[in-house]
């Protein structure tokens, strides 16, 4: 392809890719367009390390110190949602759990950290949509408002993020996807000093709910995801976490 070939090229996809917002059939025309570019590249987010405890909660009122600790949780999950199956960059959570002044057990949520990880195939999920940035596509996990690390519960959406995606366009967005961890096997202590425990689990029982507040671009993008889907999805990631007591910490 010569290179002026090549910018007509270029500039062909880019008009039919903004023309997609006034309809999902252009989208599918632009599928077949194989123009030059790059992988899209989404904006990443600065993710703190494991060890890091500045996003430990403050208690409860009348519980002991020493008897709650804060939990720095780092994952490295692999999501299967509808038709889509994505290694999530890395997750970290923090929370606060403890004894409640009546015996019963408490928790306090902290902070979640990730960054967007791109979707293979993009908009279109074809080779377009990983060369031709204007069909790119990420998607990053967002705390969903619910936790419950006793029991494995916590609840997350899912950010959809690319040039031509509005800012809200988020699966999950008006009931956030309820997952119910289950461990893979027993957790192993990696070190005493500091406390390292590895474990893995996964839930392959949620059900995923279509893409919402994505403009005109919705009825396709969620056929091109596969959503809703109410089975055959899958999250699964080995982990790990590390602890202080809240009287050890500064």
């Amino acid at each position: 392809m010569s290179k002026t070939s090549a910018a007509r090229s270029s500039s062909s996809v880019v008009r039919r890719a903004a023309a997609a917002l006034a309809g999902a059939a252009v989208v599918a025309g632009a599928a077949a367009v194989c123009g030059p570019g790059v992988a899209y590249s989404a904006p990443r987010s600065t993710t703190p390390s494991a060890t890091d405890f500045s996003d430990c909660p403050a208690l409860p009122d009348g519980v002991d110190p020493a008897r709650w600790r804060c939990e720095v949780h780092t994952a490295a999950p692999r999501l299967t949602i509808g038709k889509v199956t994505v290694d999530l960059a890395p997750i970290t959570m923090t929370h606060a759990e403890g004894p409640l002044p009546d015996g019963s057990n408490g928790q306090v949520w902290g902070a979640m950290h990730t960054a967007p990880t791109a979707v293979p195939g993009g908009l279109t999920g074809t080779p377009a949509g990983d060369h031709v940035p204007v069909l790119g596509m990420a998607i990053q996990p967002e705390y969903g408002g619910r936790s419950d690390f006793y029991t494995g519960r916590f609840s997350l959406r899912f950010r959809l993020i690319g040039p031509l995606l509005p800012h809200g366009c988020t699966i999950g967005a008006s009931e956030p996807v309820d997952f119910q961890l289950k461990r893979s096997g027993p957790s192993k202590w990696v070190s005493q000093d500091p406390p390292v425990i590895e474990f893995s689990a996964y839930d392959d029982t949620f059900t995923a709910p279509a893409a919402e507040h994505c403009g005109p671009l919705a009825p396709s993008l969620n056929r091109r995801l596969g959503l809703p889907a109410a089975d055959q999805n899958l999250m699964s990631y080995d982990a790990s976490y590390t602890f202080k007591t809240y009287d050890q910490l500064t």
